[in-house]
């Protein structure tokens, strides 16, 4: 059974003094960037940049409404790190009764957690490709092995030292992905009525999932408790811990913003400069056809971008497959050899030659399938008073949450009905 860090005797004392304060604040935030790299994933760049050359600006409105599930998802599983001292996965691991139940839930999770690989390991090699020509299976293996030395500098140097680098992965990503939305020849009008939410067809509602499956992510829901448990231990009722509560919410928030303003920029470049060229729907494609459209600069910078997101979250996938197996299996797995057992899919489907933006579409409909099981225990969780103290949902919340679950659990229902009528 994994151990939740100790209970914090007594907190630590607040500082005096504004400048001291802010400062003190500012320093408790930080998992929620790393959490949210999962937001920033070649998936999220492959599902957005295949919406936008298909459809325009018609799915806008899914980017916008997933993110702020996202927001309400993201703190609450933070909040279950702060204040239990555990992660998600390591909380169901103790209320499974029977090891087949057990079993069959890290099961799924794995698989989840695998596809999340897929997506990430590709993103990179294609990254590596676009830049450097290098062959899409050697770049898969050079993004798996990045992903460990970063997973590595976590092990050695902190969770702080691992928040620095990945931060500045996401300042790169920003920047490599939202360039080309200065140059984009945007329709305003266009972009506005995408806030509308509507369908047109099948193929619609399969992008609306994976841009759902990308944005909120299974492995980021078991990843951020762990992550908040890592940094904050158990932390008792009172100021303390509405302290870091309260900072917790600005992190997740701050996160989601930036994520969230990427995969809009993404969609919408896409949109304005994607739409009826030959091969846009691809990573090569678009690249392609970004740097027809606003020059080599912009392209190579949007190069960056993906090989920056698959560079880092790969990192963060990799940690959230390790805890999903300490907490559900109660078993430590030497990181090489796990990282080489989930490098497999990704490394086989580069080397048979399957389309790889098709498979990253792909991998994060499977995604969306997996929320499910992370979010309704969740939810259930984090309502329990007597698990989270003064810190449990109030009614409300836990009513916004089943909501969101709803909404989730019914696109993919939808989904599999239009899928399965050919429609």
């Amino acid at each position: 059974m994994a151990t939740a860090p100790a209970v914090r005797d007594a907190p630590p004392r607040r500082p005096t003094g504004r400048a001291a304060r802010v400062r003190s604040f500012l320093l408790l935030l930080g998992p929620a960037m790393v959490a949210g790299v999962a937001y920033l994933d070649p998936g999220n760049v492959a599902s957005n940049a295949s919406a936008g050359a298909r459809y325009g600006y018609l799915l806008v409105w899914v980017v916008v409404v997933a993110n702020a599930m996202a927001w309400l998802i993201q703190y609450l599983s933070a909040k279950l790190g702060v204040t239990t001292g555990s992660s998600l996965p390591g909380l169901l691991g103790e209320s499974f009764r029977h090891r087949g139940t057990r079993y069959a839930f890290w099961a799924q999770a794995e698989l989840v957690a695998m596809a999340t690989d897929v997506a990430e390991v590709l993103g990179g090699a294609i990254a590596l490709q676009l830049l450097f020509d290098v062959p899409l299976v050697l770049g898969g293996i050079i993004t798996g092995t990045v992903s460990m030395l970063l997973l590595a500098l976590n092990n050695r140097g902190g969770s702080k030292t691992f928040e620095r680098v990945v931060t500045g992965l996401v300042v790169i990503i920003g920047v490599g992905f939202c360039a080309g939305i200065l140059f984009a020849p945007l329709d305003p009008s266009a972009a506005a009525a995408g806030l509308l939410p509507r369908f047109t067809d099948s193929g619609s509602v399969l992008l609306a999932a994976s841009i759902l499956g990308a944005t909120v992510m299974p492995h980021a829901i078991y990843a951020h408790s762990a992550l908040t448990r890592d940094r904050f231990g158990l932390v008792a009722e009172g100021p303390d811990r509405r302290r870091i509560l309260r900072a917790t919410r600005v992190d997740v928030t701050v996160a989601l913003a930036i994520a969230g303003t990427v995969n809009v920029v993404i969609l919408l470049l896409a949109a304005s400069t994607l739409p009826g060229v030959a091969g846009a729907g691809t990573l090569e494609g678009a690249h392609a056809a970004i740097s027809a459209a606003l020059g080599p600069v912009v392209a190579t910078l949007f190069a960056v971008g993906l090989l920056a997101s698959g560079l880092a979250s790969t990192s963060v996938g990799a940690y959230a497959g390790a805890e999903i197996m300490q907490g559900l299996l109660r078993v430590r797995v030497p990181l090489l050899a796990r990282r080489l057992v989930t490098l497999i899919p990704a490394l086989a489907i580069l080397v048979i030659g399957v389309d790889p933006t098709l498979a990253l579409v792909l991998s994060q409909v499977a995604l969306s399938f997996g929320i499910p099981f992370a979010l309704i225990p969740l939810i259930r969780f984090t309502s329990q008073r007597a698990l989270l103290g003064d810190a449990a949902n109030r009614w409300w919340t836990t009513a916004l949450a089943l909501v969101v679950a709803t909404l989730l659990i019914g696109l993919n229902v939808t989904l599999i009905a239009l899928l399965v009528g050919g429609s």
